[in-house]
This record gives C-alpha cells, structure tokens and sequence, in this order.
C-alpha cells in the first residue's frame, strides 16, 4: 500500500490536544494545500474564518454542544461557503448576477468540503489530529454574528487542529460491497451488509469504551433522522441569501 493511501485509512478524529502550537509557517502551508483542491469552475466559493481570539472560541465551543477541544487546540478553523466573492466579481465584470439559486449553495458547499479535506489531509501528513465539527450548524446565526459573516456566507463546519494527546482506534466503515454499485443502484444486499457492519460497530464500541457503550451503527444514526434535524437551517440559510429556487 503507498504512504497515501495508508495515510487516508489512517483517518481518526481527535479530541484532545497537547498543548504545542503549529508552526506558523506549516499552518499556512495547511490552508496552501487546501486551497489546491479541485474546484467547480474554478469559483473558489469559500472563506476560512481563523478563530483566534480566545473568548470567542470558547462561544463558539458552546454554540456548538460544549465541545471543549474547540478552546483547546493550537488552531480552530471555521469553513464558510461563500458566494459573495464571486458573485461580486462576476458583477465588476459586467454580468447582470442572479442570486439565490440552489446549485450556488451546491457549488459552495461542496467546493468548501473539497477544500477542508484537503487541510485535514495536509494535516495529517505532518502528524498533526483534526476533527471536524458540524455543531458549527446548531446555532449559525449566533455563530455567524461572533463571526461577522456577510449576507451569501454561511458558516459549514469547523475544523479543530492540533498535536493529538490521544491515541483513539481507526473506526470502522461499511464495507467496500455497500456502498459501491455497479453500473446501476442496487441495495438486494443492503440489509445484509448493514446488519453485519452492527455487528462490527458494536464490538468497535465494547471495546472502545471497556464495555460501557453497548451500541451499533443504526442505533446511531436514529438522532441523525429524529432529534438532530436542525430544521432552522432552511430558514437561515434563506435569510443568508441562499433562497434555494
């Protein structure tokens, strides 16, 4: 198997940090990286808000379900998908702009994911832990005034960056045969596959936890449908500029 590749299933979320900062310089040679991602049409559609200010991280920390490691990392990034740049530069240039529609969300959303692997990649690569925080979106009004983000800016995920003081297990994924489908959409297999992967996320837990977390992978995701639908978001996103016609 070649580095890369090793290095990409090597993927673990971190939580806790030393105290040791990045390098100012391997910092900017991260957001570099990132900024080397592909993009749709080359539009660019994000900005990355560097929370430095220690009190706003700790806002932020809460805003986003008290996730403590927010505060306590070297570096805490904020991923923005923004059309307002080039939106605003298609203006200068002469193009009468249509606003809000839904494949601009698209576009910025997916071209700030792009961008963010790809500082999470760099990252690990130099031995620094990342864990991405979508809490980002439990509260992104309040964040995005902390923030200051303009209208056609909304705040995605965050990202915390660090030296890992922690050594967490790999977890696992479903399997290569679930997810991967040939020529057309086929799920006879579907339930098969996901009941074997309980079994699998389940042991990953007991044993994860020492027993105390008796769980799986569809038990899992029943807040995901249920509780943590975060139904302001349309309503935000729609006063952002993102109207989504």
């Amino acid at each position: 198997m070649n580095p890369t590749i090793e290095l990409l299933n090597s993927h673990r979320s971190i939580r806790k940090f030393t105290e040791q900062k990045i390098p100012r310089e391997l910092f900017g040679e991260l957001i570099r990286a990132g900024q080397s991602a592909a993009t749709s049409s080359h539009v660019q559609a994000y900005s990355v808000i560097h929370v430095v200010n220690p009190e706003n991280r700790k806002k932020i920390a809460a805003l986003a379900g008290r996730q403590n490691y927010i505060a306590e990392c070297s570096d805490f990034l904020v991923f923005c998908a923004d059309m307002k740049r080039p939106t605003e530069a298609a203006q200068r240039a002469g193009a009468e702009v249509v606003h809000g529609m839904t494949e601009q969300l698209v576009i910025a959303s997916v071209d700030t994911a792009l961008m963010a692997q790809n500082v999470a990649i760099a990252a690990e690569s130099e031995g620094l832990g990342i864990c991405y925080i979508g809490g980002i979106r439990n509260n992104p009004a309040e964040i995005s005034e902390i923030l200051r983000l303009p209208e056609h800016v909304y705040p995605v995920f965050g990202m915390c960056l660090g030296y890992p003081d922690q050594d967490p297990e790999v977890k696992p994924r479903l399997p290569p045969e679930a997810i991967l489908k040939e020529d057309y959409y086929q799920d006879e297999q579907d339930e098969a596959q996901v009941v074997g992967f309980d079994e699998t996320m389940k042991k990953y837990y007991l044993e994860r936890t020492g027993g105390n977390k008796d769980t799986n992978w569809s038990e899992q995701l029943k807040p995901l449908f249920t509780s943590k639908l975060r139904p302001h978001m349309k309503d935000f996103l729609e006063k952002k500029g993102f109207k989504m016609r």
